[in-house]
This record gives C-alpha cells, structure tokens and sequence, in this order.
C-alpha cells in the first residue's frame, strides 16, 4: 500500500514540475523493446540511453547503424550525401526484422537521428511512418558562454555560472551531462566555456584540467570545447615583454600553449578571441591587424585541426561619428588575408544585439572570408530573463534578409558558406543558461536556446514551425493548447521593439546594467556611450542620419540596398530612424507622422503584452500549476515594465517636441523627472 501511495504521488496532477526536463519531457512509460547499437562506441552508447529514456511504450526494436554496415548494404540506403553529421531514419527491413533504422556515415550522425526520431515521437507523428533526413547546413554550432571563473554570467538572468570552476574537474556534476544532452536533442556541437572578456589564467594547467574535464563528459555528445583567450596571455602568464603577433617569441609561446591544451584536449575546438574591443588587448595595440593576430594563432592551432573564431565587435573609440560603422571599416580591407582556419565572427547587427536592427554590413561584404554569425540568446536589450519575448522571428529576420550584393544571397547563405563555397562556416550564440533549476530563467527563455540550435542546423527553418515543434515536446501536443501558445510567442518579440524602440530608434536603456529606459542619459565620457548619440532627437525632430548628408553609414551596404536606405520613403519603418533624422510632423506611408506613428507603436507594445496576459490567464487548466504560475507571475512584471518603457520614453521625447499626445493615447503616470530619478545598480548580469 505504501508504495502504491508512493507511485500515486508521483503521478498527481500537483506534482511539482520545475522545468529541468527543458524540451525532452519523455513519456512516464517508456519502450521495453531491443536496441541494436553496434559497434559499441561513446557516442552510441550515449544515443542507446537515450532511446531508452525516451521510446515510448510500444514503439518496438530500434535498430542505430553505420551507414558501412554490412547489414545494409542490400537497402542501397542514399547516405552518401548526408556527410560526417546527417543522419536517416525510417523503417526497415534488416536480416528479416522490422525495425526503426537510424543511420549515418559517423556515429554523431546517428546520435542526431536518435534525437530526430525521439522529437518526431514527442510532436505526436507515428513510429510506423517514420521518414527523416537532414544534415546541418552549419559546421560550427557554438554556444559562447560569457561565464566567469568566479561564477558571475556577464548579461546571465539565470543564476550563476553552470560550470562550478572550483570544484572541476574533481567534481563532475551530473547537470553536465544534462546539459549535453540538451545541446545534442537540436545539433549544438560545440561549446566556448568562458567569457569573451577573458582572463590569462583560463590557459593555465589549472584551469585547462577543468576545461579537459568537461570536454570528457561533452565528447560522447558530440560537443567540443572551445576557450576564449586573452590576447595578452603571453605577457601575463609567458613572461613576455609584449604580446605583438609578429613576434616570433609570442608565436612560439602560442604553439607551446597549445600543444599543451591539446595533449590534455585532444579534440580541443580551438579559441574565440575578443581584441582591440572595449579596452581588451590586440593586435593593433602593436600597430597590426586583425589578421596578423588571428593568423598567428591560428596557426598554433593547425597542426591539431583547430580554429580561430575573431570577433568582429571592435567597439572603440575609433569613429567618433558613427560607432555602427567600426567593424566594417577595419575588416572590409582584410577581406582574403586570413588563414583557412580562422572564421571571423561578426553580430548579427552593427551595434550590439538590439531588439531590432539591419543586419551587419559586413554580411555579403567581404566574399573571401568565412563569416560566423554572433547572435545574444540572453536577452541583455530584451527584458532579460522576466519579458516574454520569442527571439525565433528575430533570428530568421536577419538569416532571410537578402544582401543585395548577388542574386539571390542571403545572411543564411554566407553564414552556412553556400554562397561562397566555404570550407568552414558557423552561428555562435550567447548563452542565456545559468544554474537555475528550469536553466534560463523562465520555460519561455528555454525556447530561446532551442530556436537558436535549430536554426543553426538549418537556416532556412521557419520560426513558427520551431515554435510548434517547441511547444508540443514542452507543454504537449494537444492541438488546442499548442494553438493557444502559439500567438503568444509569435507577437511577443515585436512588442519588446515597440515598447522599447520603434521605428528602428535603438540603444535607448539606461547604461552599464541595461536594465529599463534611459533615452536622456548624455553625460557618460564617451559620446557612444549615451542614448542620446543613438537616437538625435531634439525639438525638430529624431534619428540617426546614416546617410550621405549624415554619417554615410548605408554606403556600407550593397549599392540596390543603399540607394533603397537613402530614401526615408523606401526604408521599411521598422528601420525608418535608425537610417533617417526626421521631422516629428514627417508623414508616413502610414498616414500618420513620425511622432503619432511611435506613439502608436508604443501603445501597441504595451496592448499586446496586455493580450498575451489574457491569452495565458486562459490556460491555466491546461498546464502544470508551477509553469503557469510562474510565466504569469513573469507577464505580470513585463506589463507593468511595459508600462514603465512607454511612460518614461514618451514623457522625454514629449518634453524635447513639446508636442500634445494624440487623442486617446494616456500621458505618461509619472513626470520625467521621476522617471530620471529611478536607479537599479544591483541589476543582475551587470559586470562590475
């Protein structure tokens, strides 16, 4: 009887569900049936447990097979074109059985096609049917962890650091393993372990042990690791007077350093390097070049497979008229002057992660370079971990977006390296994972990470269909409930833009922490410090001029998109002031002028948040008590923040225009000046 009350318990409907179980929530009952994993490697053993976890009842045997088993010869199965990581799953007839066959030419080809398959069962299609082929169009797919070895996620809203640097590599937590398994369930294979902002001592024998640690429990999941390093390393820990990459001194200390992460790593991925950005060491410090520091370490590398991934975020105080156009200045002239192992990696815009802006120029720009693509799964400009907002839409806005410098190329197609026929390709994303028990703050943030590995696998998938697929494996399958939620996450990101910048106004939240409105904020050292250098507004009007009358920033793009950006009439409005200085009263395609037009659009941004409020207090029967409660608790908060973002923007561009709010739009709550007095240094996230 005891155990019957035990089992009962378990199974209550008040059972407490904490999000741990992310996407692969599998079925109380799982498949008794026979596994055929031969040979028996890592990876394999690695995909067979995980079968077993997730088959459901019924399912029967499941057959994981390389595509050169002589067991399969006689199926003339077509495997030649799915390279090192695709995999096929269907049924077949194998040495007179039935069985669901998972194959591939590598055995992480198989792992990929156990968690193709689990996903298929999870969205509610049928095992009997089973028909599934893909191999990523992406080589790396890179989640960058902006960790520190104190624990500290810079622009983390989950907790602190996942890796506990302390206790490594003693000490292997279980949620390891966890966490690779997730990364693997949507094609994530690599992993960069430390802050972009590096320190020297992540490349000492010290913390390499650490690294190698978790590089053991990531490998049979496909994963490698990678390690931001600091460019001064060889002064700080080598001794050296100087870290000047034409040195044949700093080259040597380089390739020693690396061949001793490598004895220890041996599949070690490589490094991430942020140079000459925000006060960080570099080249040019010693009057070279990007490629000059990226080439010499790549090329300590080679000799092991490894590569260089260099940022492209070179945000300093070069270009006092134009911060957006730094990275293109400073890497267009290098274009084909790279090693072959060295990928630069440039954000997804030339700012730094808003909720909205123009993809990088730099994207169709330089043909000669392979480009990975930096997006921020965190969302340090999107309301952190408490907004709701789906960043599925704001990832496939920039992969779709055509870059009018050849026919038919699009960001998605340099980043996978189609339209150049690279050798090396790759998306990065910054991590929005922490310690907290559901590892991003909220189940909504969860899809996040979800949306930015399915993509990177394949560039061209729709964000809505991402978002259904999420939905079903993470709430379940019923059509009613999936179509509910659904809207939700749709609409949510476009009402961060609106309440927090319309129009493509952006960077306009108060400084350092990030945390809420500050578009007055003027007084900070440098000008590309203060909103107000991003949005110009004054009493005529608001907006950055980027074109050739202002800063000449669309000269940047291919000339069919310039000559398009140049003209405020042919500029889309979700970009309209980021390219434009216009006159409150300019009328808009609309028929509204720029000023009744974002006052729109801030009301909106708060109406819709409104809605998705409803929309959820709706489904409270259908979903666990714990995941509802707490998304509600959430909205609860990005209502009254929304509020907060409309109030304060609007009571400051009220008072630079002087002009009255359009009929039946409500003044703001408070006066400016509250809003001006309002201070937040202990937000989270914030490095001090």
């Amino acid at each position: 009887m005891l155990v019957a009350t035990a089992i009962a318990a378990c199974a209550a409907p008040g059972s407490a569900e904490d999000g741990y179980r992310l996407w692969m929530r599998y079925p109380a009952v799982t498949a008794t049936s026979e596994i055929d994993a031969a040979p028996a490697t890592p990876v394999l053993a690695a995909a067979a447990a995980e079968l077993r976890r997730g088959l459901p009842a019924g399912a029967g045997p499941v057959m994981l097979a390389p595509a050169g088993d002589p067991r399969l010869a006689e199926l003339r199965l077509p495997t030649a074109q799915l390279g090192d990581e695709g995999y096929l799953v269907r049924r077949a007839t194998v040495a007179g059985r039935s069985v669901t066959l998972v194959t591939g030419n590598t055995d992480r080809g198989l792992l990929y096609g156990t968690f193709a398959l689990l996903r298929h069962l999870a969205t509610g299609a049928s095992i009997e049917r089973v028909s599934l082929s893909s191999s990523p169009a992406v080589k790396l797919r890179i989640l960058d962890h902006w960790d520190n070895l104190d624990g500290v996620v810079e622009r983390g809203y989950a907790g602190r650091s996942l890796w506990d640097w302390w206790s490594l590599p003693e000490l292997k937590d279980p949620r390891y393993t966890d966490y690779a398994r997730a990364n693997a369930s949507i094609g994530i294979n690599g992993t960069v372990l430390n802050n972009v902002n590096a320190k020297a001592i992540s490349l000492t024998p010290r913390y390499i042990a650490k690294a190698a640690a978790l590089a053991d429990i990531f490998r049979p999941y496909g994963i490698k690791v990678y390690l931001s390093a600091r460019f001064s390393a060889p002064i700080e820990l080598g001794g050296l007077k100087t870290a000047d990459p034409r040195d044949p001194a700093v080259a040597a200390w380089w390739r020693a350093k690396s061949d001793e992460i490598y004895r220890a790593i041996p599949d070690f991925g490589g490094f991430l390097v942020k140079a000459n950005s925000e006060g960080q060491p570099g080249p040019r410090d010693y009057g070279a070049s990007h490629a000059d520091g990226a080439n010499m370490l790549a090329a300590a590398v080679k000799p092991h497979g490894g590569i260089v991934m260099w940022r492209a975020f070179v945000y300093a105080d070069t270009d006092p008229q134009d911060r957006a156009k730094q990275a293109y200045a400073e890497f267009k002239p290098l274009d084909g002057k790279f090693a072959d192992n060295v990928i630069v990696q440039v954000k997804n815009g030339a700012i730094d992660f808003q909720p909205r802006e123009p993809f990088h120029p730099l994207f169709g720009a330089i043909p000669k370079t392979p480009l990975m693509i930096e997006f921020q799964i965190t969302k340090e400009y999107l309301g952190f971990a408490s907004h709701l907002a789906y960043l599925g839409p704001l990832f496939e806005e920039v992969l779709d977006a055509q870059t009018g410098a050849r026919r038919g190329e699009t960001v998605g197609s340099v980043v996978s390296g189609a339209a150049e026929h690279h050798g090396i390709s790759g998306m990065a994303g910054v991590a929005n994972i922490g310690d907290d028990r559901d590892w991003s703050g909220s189940s909504f943030n969860q899809a996040n990470w979800y949306a930015f590995g399915r993509l990177a696998w394949d560039p061209a998938l729709s964000s809505r269909d991402i978002a259904r697929e999420w939905v079903e494996q993470t709430f379940g399958s019923d059509p009613a409930l999936v179509d509910a939620i659904i809207p939700i996450m749709a609409g949510s990101r476009e009402a961060v833009v609106d309440y927090t910048g319309p129009l493509g106004l952006a960077h306009l939240m108060a400084t350092g922490h990030h945390y809420g409105p500050g578009p007055w904020v003027s007084d900070l050292a440098r000008p590309e410090w203060n909103p107000v250098y991003y949005h110009r507004g004054d009493h005529e009007g608001i907006g950055f001029d980027r074109t050739k009358t202002g800063s000449n920033a669309v000269a940047q793009y291919a000339p069919r998109l310039a000559r398009a950006y140049s003209d405020p009439a042919k500029t889309p409005l979700t970009e309209l002031l980021w390219f434009h200085h216009l006159r409150w009263d300019y009328r808009l395609s609309t028929g509204r002028t720029v000023w009744e037009e974002l006052v729109q659009r801030y009301d909106r941004g708060v109406a819709t948040v409104a809605d998705m409020q409803r929309r959820w207090a709706a489904l409270e029967p259908r979903i666990d008590a714990e995941r509802w409660q707490k998304t509600a608790t959430l909205l609860a908060v990005q209502a009254r923040e929304a509020r907060w973002w409309r109030d304060a923007s609007l009571a400051y561009w009220m008072s630079l225009n002087q002009l009255p709010l359009p009929p039946g739009s409500a003044p703001p709550e408070h006066d400016l000046a509250w809003y001006k007095a309002l201070s937040f240094p202990d937000a989270p996230g914030n490095p001090q």
